[in-house]
């Protein structure tokens, strides 16, 4: 991507220290808050991982590491979060569950990570894609630790065009930095138009409320 085409940034509003101020807000209630309503994203995410091919998987905005367990014994997972606490309480799950395939959890920022190019064969970011404050400078980053040929996984929602869902995700808005997400994100923050012609969308069951997209690198 040309330096002319990168979008503002912060394209989504939120910048490094708003999204750590608001995880670190809410790591303690997280799972209870969250872990329902976002389960059924990260099990077919999850599902979806272990149905390619490639061991070497990074998990972008790994959390408290709700999805870590659901992961084959075979996949190598490093993690990553922008968010020290929530690392906390996802060290604690790889250690109470004896997750032996997780190699790391590690504080990085995913528009800008220290890993080496073609680190992986499969990146996938679970509820991240409306977190970040560049969602472009994300896709280009797991663009470039992960292998050609290799598979980029995004499991997300995306704003309503329409309808009640609509004024409410707008006017949820203003409160991003508080809640650390962008109520109304939309997927073309994330994606260019040749990103659109070629990923595979597939709605998350039972509501369509989440979108699992795969890119192929």
């Amino acid at each position: 991507m040309s330096q002319a085409a990168q979008p503002p940034r912060t394209a989504t509003g939120l910048d490094a220290d708003a999204v750590r101020a608001a995880y670190k807000r809410w790591a303690g209630v997280y799972d209870l808050v969250f872990g329902g309503v976002s389960g059924w994203g990260r099990r077919r995410a999850a599902a979806e991982v272990n149905r390619l091919s490639g061991a070497r998987v990074l998990e972008v905005g790994v959390g408290t590491g709700l999805a870590l367990p659901r992961y084959a014994p075979e996949k190598r997972v490093t993690g990553i979060d922008l968010s020290a606490d929530m690392l906390d309480l996802a060290r604690a799950r790889v250690k109470t569950d004896g997750l032996a395939n997780v190699d790391a959890l590690l504080e990085m920022d995913a528009e800008q990570t220290s890993f080496e190019d073609a680190s992986f064969d499969i990146a996938v970011a679970m509820f991240v894609a409306s977190v970040v404050p560049n969602p472009r400078r994300l896709l280009t980053e797991l663009r470039r630790v992960v292998r050609p040929g290799g598979h980029i996984l995004f499991v997300n929602h995306s704003a309503a065009e329409r309808g009640p869902r609509w004024w409410v995700e707008r006017a949820m808005a203003p409160a991003s930095r508080a809640l650390g997400w962008h109520p109304d994100f939309s997927f073309r923050l994330l994606l260019e138009a040749e990103d659109f012609a070629e990923a595979r969308f597939s709605p998350v069951p039972p509501f369509g409320f989440f979108t699992l997209v795969r890119l192929s690198n």
